[in-house]
C-alpha cells in the first residue's frame, strides 16, 4: 500500500454533473410538497364529517401518493442511470491517472472511496429542493382546498421526512457511487495505462454493404447504446410532460400544471442536452477527420446524430401513452366518486400542438450542434 493521497475526483468534476443536481432538486421538490400535504392531511381526518368531504379527502391523499410516488420513482431512477452514466465517462476519461494509481499499489476500494464525492451534486439539489419546496407550500395548500371540502391544514416539519428525502439520498448515490466504480475498476492497470476500451466493441454486420455515412450512423448508435435511454428519455419527458401539463387546470390545479410543464422541460432539457453533448465529445477525432476528408458540418452531425432520431419520435410516441393511461386512471379511480371531475379523453390538438414544438425545439437543437461541429479544428483535436 502507498502512502499519499488518492484524490482524483475533485470539485471541478463534481461541477460538471449539474444533470444530477437538477433532477435531485426536481425530485426532492415534488415529492416534498405533496408527501408533506399527505402527512399533515391525515391529522385532520376526524375532523371531517360530511360524506362530500370524505370523498374529497381521500381523492387527495391518494394524489398526494400518486404524484410523489409516480414522479419521486421516475427521477430516482433517471439519477440512478446519470450517476452510472457519470461514473463511466469519468472512468473512460481518466484511464491513464486511474492505471497509474493502479500500478503504485492503490487498490480498487481505495481508488473507488473517492467517487462518493459523486454524491455531493445529490445533496446539494436534495437540499435546495427540499427548501424550495417549503416555500410553494403555502400556495399549495390552499390550491388543494381551494373548494372548502376540508378543513384548514396546518403547514408542519416532519424530521424524519428531510432525513427520507435529503440524507438518505445522499448516503444511498455516495455508497452507489463506490459500488459501482468499484466494479468498473476492474481492469488491469497496464490496460488502463494504454487506454484501452473494457468494453466490447460491437462488431458491423457482415452482409451490410451500406454508404459510408449510413454505416458509420448506425455504428454509433451501436457503440453508445447507453445514450439511446438518455435520448429516448428526455423526449419522454417533454412529450408527456408537456400535453398532461394542459389536462391539469381541469383535473387539478394551475400551480400542478405549471410544476408538471417546468419538471417536463428541465429533464427533456438535461437529459437531452447530456446525450447529445456526449455523442459530440465521443466522436470529436472522427468528425476532425471527416472535415479533413472535405465533409461538411450538416454531413458531419448528420452521421454522428440522425441515428438517434428514430429513438426520439419513439419517445414522443411512449409519452404520449404514459400522460393519457395516467390521466385516464387517475380520473375513472382516483376521482371516480368526485362530483364535477369531467371525463378525460385524448386531445389530439394538444398532441399535435406538442409535437409541432418539439420537432422545431430539436431542428433547432440539431442545428446549434451543426454549428458547434463547425468550430472544431484538426489542430485542437491532435494538441488533446
Amino acid at each position: 500500500m502507498v502512502g499519499g493521497s488518492t484524490m482524483i475526483v475533485n470539485f471541478k468534476d463534481i461541477y460538471k454533473m449539474i444533470g444530477m443536481f437538477i433532477v435531485s432538486f426536481c425530485a426532492v421538490l415534488v415529492s416534498t410538497m405533496f408527501l408533506n400535504y399527505y402527512l399533515d392531511l391525515i391529522t385532520v381526518e376526524n375532523l371531517i364529517t360530511t360524506e362530500v368531504s370524505q370523498i374529497f379527502y381521500e381523492a387527495q391523499c391518494s394524489t398526494s401518493k400518486v404524484v410523489s410516488t409516480v414522479s419521486g420513482g421516475c427521477l430516482l431512477l433517471t439519477t440512478v442511470v446519470l450517476l452510472c452514466f457519470d461514473i463511466r465517462h469519468y472512468v473512460d476519461t481518466r484511464q491513464k491517472q486511474l492505471g497509474v494509481l493502479k500500478a503504485l499499489g492503490y487498490t480498487r476500494l481505495t481508488i473507488a472511496g473517492n467517487f462518493r464525492m459523486f454524491g455531493l451534486p445529490v445533496f446539494a439539489g436534495t437540499a435546495l429542493g427540499y427548501a424550495f419546496a417549503h416555500l410553494l407550500m403555502p400556495k399549495l395548500y390552499e390550491l388543494q382546498n381551494k373548494d372548502g371540502y376540508l378543513p384548514e391544514v396546518p403547514i408542519t416539519f416532519h424530521p424524519k421526512l428531510c432525513m427520507a428525502l435529503v440524507l438518505l439520498p445522499t448516503i444511498f448515490f455516495s455508497i452507489l457511487a463506490i459500488l459501482y466504480s468499484y466494479i468498473k475498476l476492474k481492469v488491469p492497470a497496464l490496460q488502463l495505462m494504454r487506454e484501452q476500451s473494457a468494453y466490447k466493441i460491437v462488431p458491423a454486420k457482415k452482409d451490410t454493404d451500406l454508404p459510408f455515412l449510413q454505416e458509420l450512423q448506425r455504428s454509433n448508435v451501436r457503440q453508445k447504446k447507453s445514450l439511446i435511454f438518455f435520448i429516448t428519455f428526455a423526449v419522454f419527458c417533454f412529450s408527456a410532460m408537456t400535453q398532461m401539463s394542459f389536462s391539469m387546470d381541469e383535473l387539478a390545479s394551475r400551480m400542478m400544471s405549471v410544476m408538471v410543464m417546468a419538471i417536463g422541460l428541465v429533464l427533456a432539457v438535461v437529459t437531452l442536452f447530456i446525450a447529445t453533448t456526449s455523442v459530440i465529445k465521443a466522436n470529436r477525432k472522427t468528425i476532425t477527420m471527416m472535415k479533413v476528408f472535405g465533409y461538411s458540418a450538416k454531413e458531419c452531425q448528420k452521421a454522428v446524430l440522425s441515428g438517434y432520431r428514430p429513438w426520439a419520435y419513439l419517445g414522443f410516441a411512449l409519452g404520449t401513452v404514459y400522460q393519457y393511461t395516467l390521466l385516464k386512471i387517475a380520473v375513472t379511480i382516483i376521482f371516480k366518486d368526485m362530483e364535477g371531475v369531467p371525463d378525460y379523453q385524448f386531445d389530439l390538438p394538444v398532441m399535435l400542438t406538442a409535437l409541432a414544438v418539439f420537432l422545431i425545439l430539436y431542428e433547432m437543437l440539431m442545428f446549434s450542434y451543426t454549428k458547434k461541429i463547425e468550430q472544431l479544428s484538426v489542430k485542437e483535436i491532435m494538441l488533446d
